[in-house]
């Protein structure tokens, strides 16, 4: 037999077994029917709406029909720096409609023409404006009491800022903070990226937590871990840090990268969603480019990335199912130990051959060390300044 035929057959055997092991494989835990992290009314219409104006704009979706005569809890959406098409987190986001919630979708970047240091200043503008514009419609009827934000990269320092910023800006302070894969944050006032606020600004009441995985991890670890240090008014027993762990045991693997919260999906397609036109008589402030509004061929690689993940176990049990039981304490009160402690927050059910999904991995952050005593003034007695000042020798 030829060579070449010989490796022929050899590779279509090779392919057949990949079908045939792929086929035999376990399979991952489909999404919940109920409850969370699970489908919802799968019946309801989600609406789709832009408020606001063209040229700053909000998307807002919620199921149809009156409100519940407490307004809707309000879930805010920041997306991650260069996806600003809801469509990329669509999965995510008709679950969220579907569990009752009014999610608004500040469209706070026009890619590679918003600069990093804007950025806040534009979610908040906009959250602003649309909480003003929906607070009398008696279908999407906001309630201001009951407001978590969810931050994908550089839309988690974002949701920091928001809530450190909210008393100030005379923005509902948000319950609950949910940043996930946090990243995209500026080492330093000249470096290129989102500059925290003040986080120590945050309220007390408000739950933080913070989502990574293990793929791509140390930029992620290292930003969540800042953003529940840098929360210092917020205590422990009101933060977590919980870690996505990928497994390879059945197919299609699951894979905890810092994609893997977007889940695409056409129907939420910013496009199709018309946002009422620009007045005529309002100009658009003087276009200037500097070169932190160019995506980064990094940038590049991970939008492409979002842009095309699809919706798995991960999404329903990793990322869907502890936000809803996060917003579901915060909005009642309580602190995060409960859901520590409650074995379902962690539990990432079974493959279908009945191997248990490697858990998530839940911390409680030590607590924020206190500040270090100031020096004594320089006029201190001396006596005193002595009594600190070791001898010389």
């Amino acid at each position: 037999m030829p060579l070449t035929a010989w490796h022929s057959l050899m590779a279509a055997g090779v392919a057949a077994g990949l079908l045939v092991g792929a086929a035999q494989a376990a399979a991952p835990p489909p999404q919940p029917a109920q409850g969370p992290g699970g489908a919802g009314d799968r019946a309801a219409n989600v609406v789709k709406r832009g408020v606001g104006r063209a040229g700053a704009g909000t998307f807002a979706f919620y199921a149809a029909g009156a409100a519940p005569a407490e307004g809707r809890s309000v879930v805010v959406f920041l997306h991650a720096w260069g996806a600003p098409n809801p469509q990329s987190y669509g999965g995510w986001i008709d679950h969220l409609a579907r569990q009752g919630h009014l999610v608004l979708f500040p469209r706070f970047q026009e890619v590679n023409r918003t600069r990093p240091a804007d950025a806040t200043g534009n979610a908040e503008s906009l959250l602003k404006a649309a909480l003003a514009e929906l607070a009398n419609d008696p279908d999407a009827k906001p309630d201001p009491k009951r407001v978590a934000v969810i931050g994908h990269l550089a839309g988690a320092p974002l949701a920091a800022n928001l809530a450190a910023d909210a008393k100030e800006q005379d923005l509902p302070a948000p319950k609950l903070v949910f940043a996930v894969m946090p990243g995209g944050i500026a080492s330093n006032p000249k470096a290129r990226g989102i500059a925290l606020k003040d986080l120590a600004a945050i309220p007390a009441g408000t739950m933080v937590v913070t989502v990574i995985g293990d793929k791509d991890a140390r930029a992620a670890d290292a930003a969540a871990r800042r953003i529940l240090r840098e929360a210092s008014a917020v205590p422990p027993e009101r933060k977590l840090f919980v870690r996505a762990l990928s497994d390879d045991h059945g197919f299609p693997a699951l894979t905890a990268t810092l994609a893997a919260p977007a889940g695409v999906e056409a129907a939420y397609d910013g496009g199709a969603i018309k946002l009422p036109p620009d007045p005529k008589d309002v100009k658009p402030p003087p276009f200037k480019w500097s070169a932190d509004m160019a995506l980064s061929g990094e940038q590049q690689t991970l939008v492409a990335q979002i842009n095309n993940a699809r919706t798995d176990a991960l999404d329903y049990l990793a990322f869907w199912k502890t936000f809803d039981l996060a917003a579901a304490a915060a909005f009642a009160g309580s602190d995060a130990s409960g859901l520590k402690s409650n074995a379902r927050f962690s539990d990432m059910e079974r493959w279908t051959d009945g191997w248990p999904v490697k858990r998530l991995a839940v911390e409680t952050p030590r607590a924020t060390p206190a500040p270090a005593p100031t020096p004594a003034a320089s006029g201190a007695a001396p006596a005193a300044r002595n009594a600190a000042t070791p001898a010389r020798r």
